[in-house]
């Protein structure tokens, strides 16, 4: 009781969490890290460590991460299980991130059970999410679908925030299937989830999303309203996004208005070629933006 006690009056790290900017969520995390220490809250400053260390992943700084974890391992024995659950899936995420994800499957394997008998919802349901992500495609479902119902049946709020993103996931878990009309059916759930949270960022994924799969579905038209009302949203704010303008230059040139596509390919590539990911895992798909950019069409 006492160090639940404590630990309650500690400042609350997950809030100051922006999975945008991990290199300015690590700096909060490293000020908090002498108010962990001083608290002599094993747990507390071993779970907070495990989120510095998933902010240096974010960016992708994997040695300094798995360091972190490191230290982390070492103040396992004098934690508790909620500790050892984020431990798990923090390690995972790290090896998963750094192109090792089958030696990240037995993490989240444990992570997940471990969550499970504890109680942890919202970490059991991460835990599935993630090893959903490193499964065999044919396993990727099963495990997707277990989160959800885990999510939709929990009572605890933490764990009900998932659905939005696990609708996501499904959805392109299905997509990859070619089984468009039920990826679109997922998507439009996810929609309607993050249209009920006001979650203005997320509600705009999810509509990029919805308008992606009606191009798979040969609706060009409505995909393209949606993207072109994206494109306003995100002008209106002076914010630029590559996957928008990538959607709308594939639009238009399925729609044979090649003249105005070649300009938003270019745009597509100017901004997509700053993501490391994509760089490292998608150059195929850079090139063609690239070339396309360049062309008259």
């Amino acid at each position: 009781m006492a160090a639940k006690l404590a630990e309650s009056s500690l400042p609350d790290f997950d809030s100051l969490w922006d999975y945008e900017h991990p290199a300015e969520t690590e700096k909060k995390f490293r000020e908090l890290l002498p108010i962990a220490l001083a608290s002599k809250n094993t747990s507390y400053r071993a779970q907070l460590l495990t989120q510095l260390a998933r902010a240096q992943g974010l960016q992708r700084k994997f040695t300094e991460g798995h360091q972190t974890l490191d230290e982390v391992a070492k103040l396992l024995p004098d934690s508790d299980s909620r500790t050892r659950v984020r431990y798990l899936l923090e390690r995972g995420r790290a090896l998963n991130s750094s192109g090792k994800p089958s030696e990240s499957k037995p993490l989240f394997l444990q992570a997940w059970n471990l969550a499970r008998e504890s109680g942890e919802d919202s970490f059991a349901v991460d835990a599935a999410h993630m090893i959903a992500i490193v499964e065999l495609p044919a396993n990727q479902l099963d495990w997707n679908l277990k989160a959800l119902d885990l999510a939709e049946k929990s009572t605890d709020p933490r764990a009900r925030k998932w659905k939005g993103s696990l609708y996501n996931n499904i959805g392109w878990t299905i997509f990859e299937s070619k089984k468009y009309d039920k990826a679109l059916d997922m998507f439009q759930k996810a929609l309607r989830w993050r249209e009920e949270q006001g979650q203005t960022r997320e509600v705009r994924i999810a509509k990029w999303c919805v308008a992606k799969t009606l191009r798979a579905l040969n609706r060009l038209h409505e995909a393209l309203e949606v993207q072109k009302t994206l494109l306003n949203e995100y002008d209106k704010e002076g914010e630029r996004s590559g996957y928008v303008y990538e959607e709308l230059g594939e639009c238009l040139l399925a729609l044979g208005q090649a003249g105005g596509a070649g300009k938003f390919f270019a745009m597509a590539y100017e901004e997509l070629s700053k993501d490391q990911w994509l760089v490292e895992n998608e150059p195929a798909r850079l090139a063609r933006l690239k070339e396309l950019g360049k062309s008259p069409l």
